[in-house]
């Protein structure tokens, strides 16, 4: 659960939340979502061999900040805010996450990189109940335990293919993409729209991504990889758009717990297009960090 798909709160770009047969729907829309994301991760990977991942997130914030740009001009909603400071850690904190994810995307199985980004969730409980003052009980430590064991598991295999430090790489993306997800949950507190939290992440990630590329080798577009980058923008923007629908029309907690779907696309995506076959305890730990996650938002106090 990167910052990428966690750039917006659970409102549609700012509307109100209708009751409802609609409610019924959210599933379906958090379903379409986790298979969206899952399609963007293939992008990454489609991209690797053409693209440097920092490459990657620069066209893929980019296409997003045109795009909220254009909602928020039609909806009439400003650009202006009073809380910069807050906009500007939760770009940074998301952008990193995000640079971190697409690379771990290049380098790891496809469903390992998804997975170890999608410890975010356990990272936002501890870090929430920190912040709050919130006091531990036995069935949420049970949980966040659960996550880290299951992290635990997931690596272990990457031990053998001298691929540790990417998969640390990974499990940090989903700190700091836990980070991003209170700085958002914040910014909502603070009564900032949900397009302009959107705005100002896509704008960081595209000017920190941009002055990166400065660095190092910018890669030509060819008619071919124009339609990796084409695919990965629309799907994570798709993605982002059915995410957000989903949490306005559904009900919260289902839809959280059914945004590891994503987890499940991305494994079949991994075995259809890279044969990318994991062994039981890999299996076993992504197990155990979806059921902690999905145990840690029902535990996890409400603010």
């Amino acid at each position: 659960m990167s910052a990428d798909h966690h750039n917006m709160p659970g409102t549609d770009f700012d509307k109100p939340s209708p009751n409802g047969l609609q409610k019924n729907t959210g599933s379906l829309w958090m379903l379409v979502a986790g298979l969206l994301f899952g399609a963007m991760g293939v992008f990454v990977k489609l991209g690797a061999p053409y693209f440097s991942h920092i490459e990657l997130v620069f066209y893929r914030s980019f296409f997003g900040l045109l795009l909220v740009y254009a909602i928020m001009r039609q909806r009439r909603v400003s650009v202006v805010t009073q809380h910069w400071r807050s906009h500007l850690w939760r770009g940074l904190s998301g952008t990193v996450a995000l640079a971190l994810f697409f690379y771990c995307i290049t380098v790891l199985p496809l469903a390992t990189a998804v997975t170890l980004n999608y410890t975010a969730p356990l990272f936002l409980t501890v870090f929430t109940m920190f912040v709050y003052r919130d006091k531990f009980h036995l069935p949420m430590v049970i949980a966040i335990v659960l996550g880290f064991c299951g992290v635990v598991l997931l690596l272990h295999p990457t031990l053998a293919r001298d691929q540790l430090l990417p998969g640390l790489l990974g499990l940090i993306s989903g700190f700091l993409a836990g980070i991003a997800y209170l700085n958002v949950k914040q910014l909502g507190m603070l009564g900032e729209p949900a397009s302009r939290t959107v705005f100002y992440f896509s704008l960081t990630a595209s000017l920190g991504s941009g002055a990166w590329m400065l660095f190092d080798t910018i890669h030509i577009i060819t008619a071919q990889r124009f339609l990796i980058l084409l695919g990965l923008g629309s799907t994570a923007t798709l993605a982002q758009i059915a995410m957000t629908h989903a949490h306005r029309v559904g009900n919260t907690q289902v839809v959280s717990s059914l945004a590891y779907s994503t987890i499940v696309f991305a494994s079949l995506f991994g075995m259809l297009l890279w044969g990318e076959v994991l062994p039981l305890s890999s299996w076993l730990g992504m197990s155990l960090i979806i059921a902690s996650g999905v145990l840690s938002l029902r535990l996890s106090p409400k603010h």
